[in-house]
């Protein structure tokens, strides 16, 4: 299954001569090479940098909503293309909650399983385009919950999702809505903040690369994954960024050369044998730890790549 081939990804990386380090990054250096990234345990410098930390689905927060306790991943979820198809959705009802072109999107994919598909939508009007608007509004299938939120999610006797709780924003009336599956479309959040703007971003925090690209707006450091993809979102077009990434990291080496020091002093010339492999890697950081470079006087691990 999915955990069983990355453990094999993550071995076969090894086996190549990839250090992995499972730490959060507390503080990053892209100023200059070669880059400088701190956790609270090392220092690592690299020649290139890749950042692939992802992005986060935003989730509303009610009674029942959540991991412990509620139905997070036994009915509700954040991606109908991920997890629309599953059994527990086909020909039963479901509901999507949102108001812009992703709930549209994920509304609309949904009908292809359910039985039917409510919009819960806490305003009057839609923020998505016209076109789909159109089209989930005409779609026989779907049907629009206006000025309306959730209060609870509740089970069912399997101890799967069963229903909501929905409340009319106007009236303050609340009743139920039976259905099967739950899935929150109002955004992702790019886990960028710890570049506290040394890389360009866009307006949404999700980081501007090169058109069929993935440079950034820093020589050496590359973007992949949903980090700076804010439309597909996707595991297998994340993994084929961080190939092109790797690949682009590589290719950067091999043109510019190492920027640490020989035994000599001078810079040493990478060449197409420089281990591509040597890799070291972090979890997703957090925000900016104000780590000092006195605080980090530790002999810095030194490699040609580093992913974020």
């Amino acid at each position: 299954m999915g955990g069983e081939l990355t453990d094999k990804f993550r071995a076969q990386s090894e086996r190549f001569g990839t250090k992995i380090f499972s730490e959060t990054v507390d503080k990053i250096d892209l100023s200059r090479r070669p880059f400088k990234v701190w956790t609270s345990k090392k220092a690592v410098e690299a020649d290139t940098v890749i950042i692939s930390t992802g992005a986060v689905a935003k989730r509303l927060d009610f009674p029942g909503s959540g991991e412990v306790g509620g139905f997070w991943n036994r009915g509700i979820s954040a991606c109908a293309v991920c997890d629309g198809a599953a059994p527990m959705f086909r020909k039963a009802p479901l509901a999507v909650i949102g108001g812009g072109d992703s709930a549209m999107e994920e509304a609309l994919f949904l009908t292809k399983y359910g039985s039917k598909v409510y919009i819960i939508h806490r305003r009057d009007e839609f923020r998505a385009s016209k076109i789909m608007q159109k089209r989930a509004l005409e779609h026989p299938k779907i049907e629009v919950l206006w000025n309306t939120t959730t209060v609870e999610a509740y089970g069912n006797e399997k101890g799967m999702l069963g229903g909501l709780k929905i409340q009319d924003v106007k009236t303050k009336e609340v009743r139920d809505l039976p259905v099967s599956g739950l899935f929150f479309a109002i955004g992702h959040e790019p886990a960028s903040k710890f570049l506290n703007n040394q890389v360009e971003t866009d307006q949404d925090g999700y980081i501007v690369t090169k058109p069929g690209t993935t440079e950034t707006s820093i020589p050496g450091v590359f973007a992949a994954g949903d980090v700076q993809d804010k439309k597909w979102r996707q595991a297998i077009t994340a993994a084929g960024t961080g190939c092109m990434a790797a690949l682009q990291a590589e290719h950067f080496l091999q043109l510019h050369g190492s920027s640490f020091p020989s035994e000599n002093g001078d810079a040493v010339a990478d060449t197409a044998e420089t281990p591509a492999a040597n890799v070291a890697t972090a979890n997703a950081p957090t925000s900016n730890g104000g780590l000092t470079e006195q605080e980090s006087a530790q002999a810095a691990i030194q490699e040609p790549f580093a992913v974020l």
